[in-house]
This record gives C-alpha cells, sequence and structure tokens, in this order.
C-alpha cells in the first residue's frame, strides 16, 4: 500500500465520522466546560450541570471533524 492510499484513507474516514444514533449535538456548561449528548438525556428539559447546578444549553452538531460531538 502506497502513503498516497493511506493518506486518503485516513482523510476519507475522518471526514465521514458521524453518528448513527441519532444525535443531534449535545448540552454545554461552558462555565464548568461539561458536556452531555443529547441521546444521553431522558425527558425533554434541558438538564443541569452536575457541577454548577445551572441549565445547561443545546448546541447541534456541525458535522464536521471540528465538531464537539
Amino acid at each position: 500500500m502506497s502513503i498516497l492510499s493511506t493518506v486518503k484513507e485516513m482523510f476519507a474516514s475522518s471526514s465521514t465520522a458521524t453518528t448513527t444514533d441519532g444525535s443531534e449535538g449535545a448540552y454545554w456548561c461552558h462555565d464548568c466546560n461539561e458536556r452531555i449528548r443529547d441521546v444521553d438525556v431522558e425527558g425533554t428539559e434541558p438538564p443541569t450541570c452536575s457541577s454548577c447546578g445551572e441549565e445547561m444549553a443545546f448546541e447541534r452538531s456541525k458535522g464536521t471533524a471540528s465538531c464537539a460531538c
């Protein structure tokens, strides 16, 4: 296998990394840097941060390699 093939495969796998569990984003506490994926939250209300008790903000994933999810 050539190095070009290896590099192509590496970029292809990183650019198509998506979830198949229905996740659309994550809840964040920006003050504490805590994150909970939306599929890990029960109910429809935003969760509270386990560190500070504040309501967490929902952010959608962008579908890029720099995505928080």
